[in-house]
């Protein structure tokens, strides 16, 4: 593809307005070639605008039957895109709403062209007068779980200006997510992948329904939350299946020792392996969807087990001699440190443990 004015532009649509219309002429002014709209089921009524937009502005319409939601839309256009345009560096997506100027795609299409390897993000300025609260600090509160929870650390995560190069649309249409927490998992996606190259766009938000189109924190974020929860129940279900495992060896195994003390070391011993074993699997494939070879991610977990336990020891013993509680209180003290090094596992697990070498 010789010129980027030609690298396709989708925007996916539901029940546009004028505003549809108006984006579509000046991208057409600004030289843009190929435009990919996505009708995602706005019905008969609205059938004139899409209509309008191929016969007027060139456009190929996408046609969904009915609402599959705005990651269905996408994934409907990277198809086309694919077999249509297989050797574009990319495709740019915009949002059919007036929240993206013509001059950004532009620019957009340019820098992919230029950066073939990175997705691309349209950050906008959140403290403009204009943004309205909701975006405002739900993008604070997403932008801050993405870097705690999944490593990704972006300015503007509910941006729908982005260029997406041609290997990872592919690798997106598997991807899951239909409605707009799909934006979230692309994301996700790019951890230990591929670069992520943040642009300034202009902030036009000019309408209370466009403010109230976007961001619904607890549904787009679920995937966000869902890691650690994924995490939690992987560390809660290892702990159970070490009681239970500890508690059948002490009564098949106990006869076999001359002592008591003898049978229960043994049986924590085999039952913690056994466990250990366990949560570092499904911290592997399941938690963190690790891309790191076994032998060298199995070496790091022992590693940070045999840390982490003597943590807990010598923090503890730390803590009870010098607040000298009375009786009783190291079991406490034993919940609070051993919560602290959860989180801090967690952390060390995503950026060390699991993380593939680069």
């Amino acid at each position: 593809m010789q010129d980027y004015r030609a690298i396709p532009v989708i925007i996916p649509s539901l029940e546009p307005d004028e505003r549809l219309p108006r984006l579509l002429a000046e991208m057409r002014e600004a030289g843009i070639e190929n435009i990919v709209l996505v009708d995602d089921g706005s019905g008969p009524d609205y059938a004139p605008v899409f209509e309008r937009a191929q016969r007027e502005f060139g456009c190929t319409v996408l046609r969904h039957a009915v609402n599959l939601g705005k990651g269905r839309a996408l994934k409907t256009a990277f198809n086309h895109c694919l077999n249509t345009w297989p050797n574009a560096p990319g495709a740019i997506t915009a949002d059919s709403d007036g929240q993206h100027s013509a001059a950004d795609i532009l620019r957009f299409m340019e820098e992919l062209a230029a950066h073939p390897d990175s997705l691309l993000l349209g950050c906008r300025n959140f403290d403009d007068a204009g943004v309205p609260f909701n975006s405002r600090w739900g993008n604070k509160i997403t932008c801050f779980m993405f870097k705690a929870l999944c490593g990704v650390s972006v300015s503007d995560t509910q941006t729908g200006l982005r260029g997406i190069p041609t290997a990872f649309m592919a690798r997106l249409m598997n991807v899951p997510g239909e409605r707009f927490e799909f934006e979230s998992n692309m994301l996700i996606e790019t951890r230990d992948r591929l670069p992520i190259r943040e642009l300034s766009i202009q902030t036009i938000y000019d309408s209370k329904e466009n403010h109230s189109s976007h961001f619904h924190p607890l549904r787009d974020s679920a995937r966000i939350y869902a890691i650690f929860g994924r995490f939690l129940f992987a560390s809660m279900s290892a702990s159970v299946l070490d009681l239970a495992l500890f508690s059948l060896f002490l009564l098949l195994l106990s006869p076999l020792f001359a002592g008591r003390t003898q049978a229960v070391f043994f049986c924590t011993a085999l039952a913690r392996l056994l466990s250990a074993s366990y949560n570092y699997y499904i911290n592997h494939r399941v938690v963190f969807h690790s891309q790191a070879g076994h032998r060298r991610a199995a070496m790091r977990y022992v590693l940070l087990a045999t840390v982490q336990m003597l943590a807990s020891a010598g923090l503890v013993s730390l803590a009870t001699s010098l607040l000298c509680p009375p009786g009783g209180w190291e079991i406490l003290i034993k919940a609070v440190v051993d919560i602290v090094l959860f989180f801090v596992s967690f952390q060390i697990q995503r950026e060390f443990v699991y993380k593939k070498k680069a």
